[in-house]
């Protein structure tokens, strides 16, 4: 069973599981990084002209430095143990040797709800000479391989796949009514609500029976269509559009990537600021077929 996070007050950090910040043994007395990232920019000289042309901006990954001390007067023991407990953090094999895989950065601001970052602690450099003390400066550096800031909590949203051809009825009814059959590929609306300031990415997840299924995000046009995919009852697929993942597996763990058109595009299928209006397509003759999203809100400011 998954360990709860820890939860935090003002001026907190949960770096891997470990706690640092006011009223704990780790006193942050500096933290850089939390601002603007660093830009990697394309601009190009004008030729035979003053000035540059101005390209395109990508954010870098961004870079949290926290100028920390462990403090436990009298107990040298207990200040080794938090710099190991630190070192385990990062050094977990799913994390350390898995490609795109990160750890979090949870952190927690006067007025703010709780807010995480996704990367990697590069760096961890005690100084132990007044260790007998019980006092051990720590220099950390937190790579944030994506460099927005996301919601603590998760959201879910799960949407069946209806029948009804227009998703309702109007009065007055007249006749003839049209009701799709399984023969058909039923369309479903739904909605997600992104609350935060920048583009959120959801996982994506389709249960059987269904097939042919197209998902459709319909403010930007944007489509994921799996024209060969067939679902029995229990079976899934998953897509994952995060950054650094972009993933597509079904339930036994194998890549489906392969079974997704090549006009689909998932490092493209965010959800906006705001209200979504998701759509999908697929052929199931019993109702029982469901797409969930789970995304977090994303944000580009602390």
């Amino acid at each position: 069973m998954p360990v709860p996070p820890l939860e935090l007050t003002d001026w907190q950090y949960d770096l891997g599981g470990v706690l640092m910040g006011a009223g704990t043994p780790i006193q942050v007395m500096e933290t850089t990084g939390l601002g603007r990232p660093g830009v990697r920019d394309n601009d190009t000289d004008q030729p035979s002209r003053d000035g540059a042309f101005a390209g395109p901006d990508y954010y870098a990954p961004r870079t949290v430095q926290f100028d920390a001390a462990i403090r436990i007067p009298g107990n040298p023991a207990a200040c080794h143990d938090l710099v190991a407990a630190l070192q385990t953090a990062a050094d977990d094999p799913a994390v350390r040797l898995v490609g795109g895989a990160t750890m979090p950065l949870r952190l927690k601001r006067p007025g703010r709800p709780v807010k995480r970052l996704h990367g990697r602690l590069r760096m961890e450099e005690p100084e132990y000479a007044r260790v007998i003390h019980g006092y051990v400066p720590l220099d950390l550096e937190f790579v944030a391989t994506d460099p927005t800031f996301y919601a603590d909590a998760l959201t879910t949203t799960e949407i069946p796949l209806g029948w009804l051809t227009g998703g309702g009825f109007a009065a007055p009814v007249v006749a003839p009514i049209y009701v799709q059959s399984g023969t058909v590929a039923a369309n479903r609306p739904g909605w997600a609500y992104n609350l935060g300031t920048g583009n959120a990415w959801p996982i994506i997840r389709i249960t059987g029976p269904v097939a042919t299924v197209t998902v459709t995000h319909v403010q930007s046009g944007r489509q994921l269509s799996f024209p060969t995919l067939s679902l029995t009852a229990g079976q899934w697929i998953e897509i994952d559009t995060r950054p650094g993942y972009w993933t597509v597996t079904r339930e036994n763990g194998g890549n489906a990537s392969t079974l997704l058109a090549p006009s689909s595009r998932i490092d493209l299928f965010s959800l906006p600021p705001g209200q979504s209006e998701m759509r999908w397509t697929g052929f199931d003759n019993t109702n029982a077929a469901r797409m969930r999203l789970t995304w977090r809100d994303a944000y580009t400011a602390l």
